[in-house]
C-alpha cells in the first residue's frame, strides 16, 4: 500500500465546508473563515526526506487552473497540518516549511471560490514524498516552479479531492 493522504475535515469527493472556503477579504465574492483543512499522510516511502503540501483547482476558468496553496521543505518526521496552518501568520506551520507564493499573489491558503453559477469545482489536495530535504523555494517563488522541482524530486504522492460550487 502507497502512501496515503486523509483529512478530519472532509472525506475524498466531499463537498469542502465554510470554514474552507476563502474569507471575504480576498473580494471574490465568498464570505467563508479561509482555513486550510486539517491533513494527514502515512505509509511514506523510504528514502523520503520532506513533504510538500499543495492544493490546485483544475477547474478555474483561467486556461491553466489554479494554485491555492503550496508549501514545501515540510520536515520528513512531519505526518500531519493541522486545521489552519495554511494562515501564514498563525504560527502552526512546522518549523522549515516554506508556503510559496499561491495564484491569489500570496503565500498561505486561499479557499475555495468558484465563480457564481459555475460547475462544481475540484480542489485537489496532494501530498508529495520528496527526496530533497529542502527544495530551493522562498515565499517569493511560484507554485509553477514549486511544480516544476515537484516532478523532479517526488518519490510518492497522494491526493484527496474536495469539492465547491456556489
Amino acid at each position: 500500500m502507497g502512501l496515503i493522504l486523509t483529512s478530519e475535515n472532509f472525506q475524498e469527493g466531499d463537498f469542502l465546508g465554510p470554514q474552507h472556503v476563502l474569507s471575504e477579504a480576498y473580494g471574490f465574492g465568498c464570505k467563508g473563515n479561509n482555513l486550510s483543512p486539517q491533513l494527514s499522510w502515512e505509509n511514506v516511502p523510504e528514502g523520503t526526506r520532506s513533504f510538500a503540501v499543495t492544493c490546485y483547482d483544475p477547474d478555474a476558468p483561467t486556461g491553466s487552473g489554479f494554485w491555492h496553496w503550496a508549501v514545501a521543505n515540510i520536515p520528513a518526521e512531519v505526518r500531519s497540518l493541522p486545521l489552519g496552518a495554511g494562515n501564514p501568520t498563525a504560527g502552526t506551520m512546522p518549523a522549515g516549511a516554506v508556503e510559496v507564493m499561491t495564484d491569489f499573489g500570496e503565500p498561505g491558503y486561499g479557499g475555495p471560490c468558484a465563480p457564481e453559477g459555475h460547475n462544481v469545482h475540484r480542489y485537489i489536495f496532494t501530498v508529495h514524498a520528496v527526496s530533497l530535504a529542502q527544495l530551493p523555494v522562498s515565499a517569493k517563488t511560484t507554485s509553477a516552479i514549486l511544480g516544476f522541482y515537484l516532478n523532479f524530486h517526488t518519490l510518492e504522492k497522494a491526493s484527496l479531492i474536495g469539492l465547491f460550487k456556489r
